[in-house]
C-alpha cells in the first residue's frame, strides 16, 4: 500500500493564507479531495494522511469533516492550543475520532527558537501519551536545537520531523542540520517524513542531485524503517508536480530491498500513524 503521509486541503483565503506569497501564487486557490484523488490515480497512491495548514479547532473540523466523506483520507494530524487551560478535554473530545491521528503546531513560524520548550507548551504535549496521539514537528534547522530537548523528555510519544526540518538547500547548508538530525535520529521514537525538499531548493532550479546528500543523512540516522513519504501537496506545485516528487523518493530508495521500499512508501505511515 502506496501512503502519502503529508499533504493539505484548503478553501483559500487571502488572510488565513497569508503566507503563500506572490512567488507562490500557482497555490492562491482551493485544493480539495477531488482535484487530489485523480492525482493519487495516475501516481499509484491508495491513501493519505491530511495536515492541518490553519491553526484554528474549525481547521481540525474541516479535516475531520473532509475525512468521514472520503475514504483514501487514511488519517489527518489537526491543531489544538497545547498552552490551553482546556487541553485535558480538547483531547478527550478528538480521541473520539477514529481518523485524528495526531497534532501539530507551526513552530517554524514562532519567533522564539526554544518555543517547544515553554512550560505550558510541553504540559499539553505531555497529555497526547494517554489518548496514543502523535506529533508532527515542524521547524527550521535553527530550532533543531530545542527539537532534541524536547524529544529526550517524552519517550513514549511517537514524534515525525516534517520535510526533514527544511534544510536550507537553496544555500548550501548541510553540516548544523545534520549534525542535530543525527543526534535527534538517535530517539528511536522519531521519524522523518522525506517531504517538503523541492520548496526549500530553488523553485524554478533545483536539481535531483542536489538532494540526495539531504535524503542521505536522513536514510543513514533514522533508517529505512522510520522515514514516510510525504509529498506536501499542494504547497509542491510551486517547484513541481506531484508526479516528481514522488520520483524523487522512489528514484533515492531504488537500490534499497523491496521490503525496504514498501516501507518508506506506505507501511511506515502505516504503522507511524496507526492508519
Amino acid at each position: 500500500m502506496n501512503i502519502d503521509s503529508h499533504q493539505h486541503f484548503w478553501k483559500y483565503e487571502p488572510v488565513k493564507h497569508s503566507w503563500i506569497d506572490d512567488e507562490m501564487a500557482v497555490i492562491r486557490k482551493d485544493f480539495m479531495p477531488s482535484d487530489l484523488k485523480s492525482v493519487y490515480q495516475q501516481n499509484n497512491i491508495d491513501g493519505c494522511v491530511a495536515v492541518q495548514a490553519d491553526q484554528t479547532l474549525a481547521e481540525t473540523d474541516f479535516l475531520l469533516d473532509l475525512a468521514t466523506k472520503n475514504d483514501f483520507i487514511k488519517g489527518i494530524v489537526g491543531w489544538v492550543d497545547f498552552r490551553g487551560a482546556d487541553i485535558d478535554e480538547v483531547l478527550k473530545h478528538y480521541s473520539q475520532f477514529e481518523k485524528i491521528k495526531g497534532f501539530r503546531h507551526v513552530v517554524q513560524g514562532e519567533s522564539d527558537p526554544n518555543f517547544l520548550l515553554r512550560p505550558d507548551f510541553l504540559n499539553g504535549i505531555a497529555k497526547l501519551e494517554q489518548y496514543n496521539f502523535t506529533y508532527d514537528i515542524l521547524v527550521f534547522p535553527h530550532q533543531l536545537g530545542s527539537v532534541l530537548e524536547f524529544v529526550k523528555k517524552f519517550p513514549n510519544i511517537k514524534f515525525v520531523i516534517d520535510h526533514i526540518a527544511k534544510p536550507y538547500i537553496k544555500d548550501g547548508f548541510y553540516d548544523g542540520w545534520a549534525l542535530l538530525m543525527k543526534e535527534i535520529a538517535s530517539y528511536s521514537n522519531v521519524y522523518c517524513k522525506l517531504s517538503g525538499m523541492i520548496t526549500e531548493a530553488d523553485y524554478k532550479t533545483w536539481s535531483y542531485h542536489e538532494l540526495v546528500p539531504y535524503m542521505q543523512l536522513v536514510l543513514n540516522v533514522f533508517g529505512a524503517d522510520r522515514i514516510l513519504f510525504g509529498s506536501d501537496w499542494p504547497v509542491c506545485l510551486v517547484a513541481g508536480n506531484y508526479e516528481k516528487v514522488r520520483k524523487i523518493t522512489t528514484d533515492f530508495i531504488a537500490p534499497l530491498t523491496i521490503d525496504e521500499q514498501e516501507s518508506i512508501m506506505g507501511s511506515n505511515a502505516v504503522k507511524f500513524y496507526n492508519l
